[in-house]
């Protein structure tokens, strides 16, 4: 990792913070915007992180992306809201779904949300992990417009985005559970980050534009485009399937019915179930049970090359400490990528290399 660079949180907030502000966003969208981001990639997932800034700029600059939206209730009956996010950045519109429906989920035990046409919401634990401080279980379902990027299974070209499913569990004075996977091999941002890396991907993740196998990131990256492949073979295709329906239409939503348009927005639609433990009369069964079954699930003597058996959301955990600790790694073509996205909004190069030091 010699020719990377390393940046501490802070620092990195701050200069991507400089570049949403520059692009016209409001000081708390900024804000939010780049402590998502940078979030991200201290958990580890750099495909979720301030790599996506470039692709932010590029929406907001062909209009994909509008600044300085606010959630919009199409529907609130209490325990059912459906919301529009207006094509709004994602890291606000998230926000603010999450916390009406966790006000609502508080007041009547449950709320089922529906949200659509939000921009990009990035990393979906960051929303499972906002119910939990709220003490709330949540399970979200989440669809992807864009350009398709992953093969169902038993086919040989992309008809679908990575459509993520996760679940967040609270437990009392511990770490929570927060289970959160793209329905495909690999996020697609990871695609991203491998070839800007220069780096070869497993083989079986990916297949070509002619449909076969290849370990190349590029034909998830640059024409002509291949796809990734589901995780799990059919049952990955089939929660991709499901994901689709729940997140997209049930939502309120679009569902993808053909290839892209060719502009580079993402566009994400998310349907929610957010419960309150305590409303449901559940909540000390489940404090009790679920310490019981962590411990018996971690006491299985860990198997060759492993430290030991973890929870969801552990590795992130671990991985978030040690990168607090030394610093954010951020390849040069990513860093490169950020430098010219800042430009496009009037940042000057100089101006960015400054506030990060």
């Amino acid at each position: 990792m010699a020719d990377y660079r390393t940046i501490q949180a802070e620092a990195l907030t701050s200069a991507v913070r400089a570049i949403v502000k520059a692009g016209g966003s409001s000081d708390r969208e900024a804000e939010l915007v780049s402590t998502n981001l940078v979030e991200a990639n201290l958990k580890g997932h750099d495909s979720h992180g301030v790599g996506m800034i470039p692709r932010y700029v590029q929406s907001v600059t062909n209009g994909g992306l509008a600044v300085n939206q606010h959630v919009k209730i199409v529907l609130d009956t209490g325990p059912l809201l459906t919301l529009d996010g207006l094509t709004g950045y994602g890291q606000v519109i998230g926000h603010e779904a999450m916390e009406l429906a966790a006000e609502r989920a508080k007041r009547n035990g449950v709320c089922l949300v529906g949200l659509s046409n939000a921009h990009h919401i990035g990393r979906i634990g960051h929303w499972a992990e906002q119910c939990i401080d709220h003490g709330l279980v949540s399970i979200h379902f989440v669809n992807v417009i864009s350009r398709p990027i992953v093969a169902p299974w038993g086919g040989s070209d992309a008809r679908h985005g990575t459509n993520p499913f996760c679940v967040g569990i609270p437990r009392r004075g511990k770490e929570p559970i927060v289970l959160d996977f793209a329905t495909s091999r690999i996020a697609q941002g990871k695609t991203r980050v491998a070839h800007n890396k220069g780096v070869e991907l497993e083989p079986g993740t990916i297949i070509d534009n002619e449909g076969k196998p290849t370990v190349s990131p590029r034909y998830t990256v640059i024409p002509p485009y291949g796809a990734i492949l589901p995780f799990g073979e059919h049952k990955g295709s089939g929660l991709a399937l499901v994901c689709e329906i729940l997140g997209g239409a049930l939502s309120g939503g679009q569902v993808v019915k053909g290839p892209s348009d060719g502009k580079h927005n993402v566009l994400n639609g998310m349907l929610s179930i957010v419960i309150d433990p305590g409303k449901l009369g559940t909540g000390e069964n489940l404090a009790r049970e679920v310490e019981s079954f962590v411990a018996w699930h971690t006491a299985s003597p860990p198997g060759p090359g492993v430290d030991k058996v973890k929870i969801a959301g552990e590795p992130e955990r671990e991985t978030k400490k040690k990168r607090l600790a030394e610093g954010i790694p951020v390849d040069p073509t990513t860093w490169q990528e950020i430098l010219e996205a800042g430009k496009k909004f009037g940042l000057d190069q100089a101006a960015i290399e400054k506030i990060v030091g």
